[in-house]
């Protein structure tokens, strides 16, 4: 990996952002001394920019302040509400135009304006239930409750606040906006406790850009002492009279606030939610536009406050620039009022300074925020926080995801507040979980509807541990308990039992052979499990019992006899997974490889030498344009011994490893499982293209070897299968058909999928 990759690894995409423009910024643009552009503003007016509210329709300020810096406009205070304010604080604090349109096209909206967890940041185990279950809730108990507002909107705006938090690193602090910040600002909140408007003037940064913009019933408002604050449009939405207050000599505003909805154009709850908004939005803005010297009004037909695709914010910035370069005479003639001559450019400002975004920061404390003295003895000892005298980008990330899944905090937050020659690392709890509870649902034209429910319990003891409980209902039922303890090492043991009720048809060349009812008990003790984000490696102990209630075949049947047994097994496993979707990825490396020694007895199996079970597969997705991915991918499994139980066998079949069966691998074209012999090898080649925004088209063909010998693995023939796929990728999971054709089976089959795969 060479250093940007590790760079990317450990700040994540916003930060790598910022990071590259540095450079390019103090390159093309001149520097001028801080004390020799004040000086100029002594001799001169002060102007401010005022930027309005608007949700995504206000990227087009980003637009206008291109033609602002273009024009050479010295900007000297700047304020904003909802949108305005947060484009309006980074601005002041050094983003200049040309960072803000790269940090907002660069940004992943669909992911910032949810409250999903970062897959960047997340254990396989829990990217595995976000892409399984369409319905989470937390239920938080206890004095930690202590955010009674923050369920109060559909979105709690959690990855808004960590955004924030990153995106003003090192203006995390309580500061005075017009004192600390290269440009001074000011933001609007409204309080609806008493109906009032806040004026943000100081303060911590990050959370008076999330108050401004939590617009009521969408985001949850924001607690400040005895405020409940919530979107500042509701009572100043063009705050120009601010600016006016904060000694602004020229005004220049931009607004994007649409023309007047009739009956006709409000539909649904959101659209009377959004015409209530926009309403209470006229408050002062008359007056307030009546003190603008050159008000850029730009035209966001056809978009709202929610459009967050590339496509709405490329057009919108364009509209922004476009709409501001209409006045540009105007602009150039105002500098005339302002006092300077025509030729003047003003700084350009830097994207923050240098060394905010150096590797290592020296730390002179730690302070923790609505933590018990239990957990933070749990966080010293385990990253040895006393000996350590500095701190990265890599270790507040370790702090805050441990502070999340190891202590049972819903939201966890790190700063770094600057403190003589250093930092102080200043480490928040938010409110602490004390429930999740899980909800998947899906169709498919093979087992129907099925039902999953989970239930995840942290539980406080001496040392951190959580009990995990899922049921499966449908044509197989599953019912499962695990117990995962989270000591201060890096590993996390862990114990489970599950009982499976599985109703499996078999399949021969095509055709149904027979159908088995039997059910299933695992019990696994797992005292090795290494989680790191993409990797996870696990050994452990294994016990298995079947029992046979019923077999249906035909006099035909190549099926084994099957008996009641119980198995011991010794395995480990290792699995990689960087993919940046799970059902549907455009880059990233998929790896999972498993050995297992299978027993009667902890040694041998019906008095001969165990089974062993070698099982791999390994996919890369190479995107090609931003459309286009190309998939190859090799898989197989390699059973050794003279005793291999039939329930252990090979099979082949469906869209997904291990869904009906722990064993089964998917082949293209091959619709149902099938046993396949002892050694299985494979390829499969997938081409993937996206068409829209959430529809795929994907064309499979795979091949494979088969025999009972490994030395005869390329003696028989190549099985072959083709299939092609469409689906449509929605919140409830994937959507869509398979139609494949195999040379085993000799026949099409189809196969309709609806929701995530469990």
């Amino acid at each position: 990996m060479n250093g940007k990759d590790k760079y990317k690894e450990v700040m994540g995409k916003r930060m790598l952002v910022l990071n590259v423009f540095l450079f390019s910024l103090f390159t093309f643009f001149p520097f001028h001394s801080a004390s020799a552009e004040q000086d100029n503003v002594r001799d001169r007016k002060k102007v401010a920019v005022v930027l309005s509210g608007g949700g995504a329709k206000g990227m087009a300020h980003i637009g206008a302040l291109k033609v602002l810096e273009r024009a050479g406009i010295p900007v000297d205070i700047v304020t904003g509400t909802s949108m305005g304010s947060i484009i309006g604080g980074l601005y002041a604090i050094g983003y200049n135009a040309n960072v803000l349109d790269s940090t907002v096209r660069t940004l992943d909206w669909g992911y910032v304006i949810t409250d999903k967890e970062d897959l960047r940041n997340q254990s396989l185990a829990d990217r595995r239930k976000q892409y399984t279950y369409p319905l989470t809730t937390s239920i938080i108990l206890g004095k930690h409750k202590s955010n009674k507002s923050s369920d109060a909107g559909i979105i709690k705006g959690k990855n808004l606040a960590e955004l924030f938090g990153q995106l003003c690193t090192g203006y995390t602090d309580s500061l005075d906006f017009s004192r600390d910040l290269k440009i001074p600002f000011a933001c609007v909140a409204t309080n609806i406790i008493d109906n009032s408007e806040v004026d943000f003037h100081s303060g911590r940064l990050p959370q008076a850009m999330r108050a401004s913009m939590a617009i009521p019933a969408a985001f949850a408002p924001v607690r400040l002492g005895d405020m409940l604050l919530v979107d500042g449009g509701l009572k100043n939405n063009y705050p120009a009279d601010i600016a006016r207050e904060m000694g602004a000599d020229i005004i220049i505003g931009v607004t994007v606030q649409g023309a007047p909805k009739t009956a006709d154009d409000i539909k649904g709850t959101m659209g009377v939610l959004s015409q209530i908004v926009d309403v209470n939005c006229k408050n002062k803005y008359d007056d307030n536009l009546a003190i603008t010297d050159v008000a850029i009004r730009v035209n966001t037909t056809g978009y709202g406050s929610a459009s967050f695709t590339p496509a709405a914010i490329d057009t919108l910035i364009r509209r922004g620039e476009e709409e501001a370069m209409s006045h540009w005479d105007e602009l150039i003639a105002l500098k005339k009022r302002i006092g300077i001559d025509e030729s003047f450019q003003p700084t350009i400002l830097q994207p923050l300074r240098p060394q905010v975004l150096s590797a290592r920061q020296r730390v002179s404390g730690y302070t923790f925020e609505n933590m018990t003295p239990q957990d933070e003895r749990f966080l010293s000892q385990k990253f040895h926080l006393q000996k350590t005298d500095s701190i990265d980008a890599k270790l507040e990330q370790q702090l805050t995801t441990s502070m999340r899944i190891d202590l049972f905090y819903k939201t966890a937050e790190c700063r770094l507040v600057p403190e003589g020659d250093g930092v102080r690392v200043v480490l928040t709890a938010g409110d602490r979980k004390s429930a999740q509870v899980y909800a998947g649902f899906r169709f498919d034209s093979e087992e129907y509807a099925a039902v999953q429910l989970g239930l995840d319990i942290p539980m406080k003891t001496a040392v951190p541990m959580n009990t995990d409980i899922t049921v499966r209902l449908g044509k197989r039922i599953m019912a499962r308990g695990e117990l995962t303890v989270h000591p201060r090492s890096f590993t996390r043991p862990t114990i489970s039992y599950t009982f499976w009720r599985n109703d499996i048809d078999v399949y021969l060349r095509g055709g149904r052979d027979y159908s088995v009812l039997y059910t299933q008990s695992k019990a696994e003790a797992i005292p090795i499990n290494f989680d790191f984000r993409h990797f996870n490696f696990q050994a452990g102990l294994r016990w298995d019992y079947m029992h046979y209630h019923d077999k249906l075949a035909s006099n035909e049947s190549s099926g084994n006899a099957l008996k009641n047994e119980h198995f011991y097994s010794y395995r480990a496993r290792i699995n990689y997974n960087s993919e940046d979707d799970w059902y549907f990825p455009t880059r990233g490396t998929r790896f999972k490889a498993e050995y297992a020694y299978l027993t009667d007895n902890f040694i041998k199996l019906d008095g001969k030498t165990g089974m062993s079970d070698i099982s791999a597969n390994w996919r890369e997705s190479f995107g090609i344009g931003r459309r286009f991915v190309i998939q190859p991918m090799v898989y197989g499994r390699l059973l050794l011994g003279d005793v291999v139980p039939p329930v252990f066998g090979n099979m082949v079949g469906g869209e997904w490893f291990g869904h009906y069966l722990e064993q089964q691998m998917p082949f293209a074209g091959i619709g149902y499982i099938e046993y396949v012999n002892k050694q299985f090898v494979a390829a499969q080649l997938q081409a993937q293209l996206r068409i829209a925004s959430k529809h795929y088209v994907q064309l499979r063909v795979a091949g494979a070897q088969q025999a009972e010998k490994l030395n005869e693995l390329f003696k028989n023939r190549t099985l072959i299968g083709v299939q092609g796929a469409y689906y449509f990728s929605t919140l409830f999971g994937p959507v869509g058909a398979t139609f494949g054709y195999s040379n085993r089976t000799k026949k099409p089959y189809f196969y309709l999928n609806l929701g995530f795969e469990f």
